[in-house]
C-alpha cells in the first residue's frame, strides 16, 4: 500500500462528508488503516457538536459541504479557545482543486488538502505527510492555524512529489548545437502545408 508505516490503531477520526457513499469509503479507508474510532457526521451541525464534546487525532472534511460549510466548521474548531481539536491535524477533501479553493481552506485553517477522487494510497500518504508536518501553530486575530508560511509548496521534504524548488534557477550553457536562423523562423511563422 505506502513505504511508510504508522500505527492508527488507537487514533480516532471525525469524518465530514455531504454524501453517505463518501462517508462509507472513507470509513472503509480508515478501517483497512485499522482505524477503530470513526465518527461520521453529514452535515456541518453534527459535525460541530461532536468537536466540541470529543478530541479527535484527524479530522477529515469534504470542501463539497453546502454553504461553504467547510471552510466555517474548520476556521470554527480552530477558534475554540478551550476547544478539544484546535490543534487537531484536519484535511481537506476537494473535488475542484482550483487556486482559489485552496487559498480558502488554508486560510480557514486546514492542515492539507486532498484532491478527489482519493485512494487508500492516497489518503494513507496524506495522513503520513501530517504526521510528519512540522509546521509552528499560528493563533492570531486574523488566522489560527499551521503556519501558512512554506519552505516548500509540495509534499514534505523527502516524500516523492513536485515541489517549487525541484528545478534549479540557474539555466546553464546549452548543450548541444543551437538552432539555425531559418529553423527557428520556421517555428515562429507556420507555412500551411501545400498539398
Amino acid at each position: 500500500m505506502s513505504d511508510h508505516q504508522l500505527n492508527l490503531s488507537r487514533s480516532s477520526v471525525l469524518l465530514v462528508q455531504s454524501t453517505t457513499t463518501e462517508l462509507d469509503i472513507l470509513g472503509q479507508m480508515f478501517v483497512g488503516f485499522l482505524v477503530k474510532s470513526i465518527r461520521k457526521c453529514q452535515t456541518v451541525e453534527e459535525a460541530q457538536q461532536a468537536a466540541g464534546r470529543t478530541a479527535f487525532d484527524l479530522i477529515v472534511v469534504d470542501a463539497d459541504m453546502p454553504d461553504k460549510g467547510a471552510f466555517a466548521f474548520i476556521s470554527g474548531v480552530r477558534r475554540q479557545a478551550d476547544g478539544p481539536n484546535k490543534l487537531a491535524p484536519i484535511l481537506l477533501t476537494c473535488g475542484h482543486t482550483v487556486r482559489g479553493a485552496v487559498r480558502e481552506a488554508i486560510d480557514s485553517g486546514a492542515n492539507f488538502v486532498v484532491a478527489k477522487p482519493i485512494t487508500p494510497k492516497i489518503m494513507f500518504d496524506r495522513v503520513v505527510w501530517l504526521a510528519r508536518d512540522d509546521r509552528e501553530f499560528v493563533d492570531c486575530d486574523v488566522y489560527v492555524g499551521p503556519d501558512r508560511r512554506r519552505k516548500s509548496f509540495g509534499p514534505p521534504a523527502g516524500e516523492k512529489g513536485r515541489r517549487h524548488d525541484d528545478l534549479s534557477v540557474e539555466v546553464g550553457a546549452a548543450v548541444g548545437p543551437d538552432m539555425s536562423q531559418a529553423a527557428i523562423d520556421a517555428m515562429l511563422n507556420p507555412k500551411k502545408a501545400v498539398a
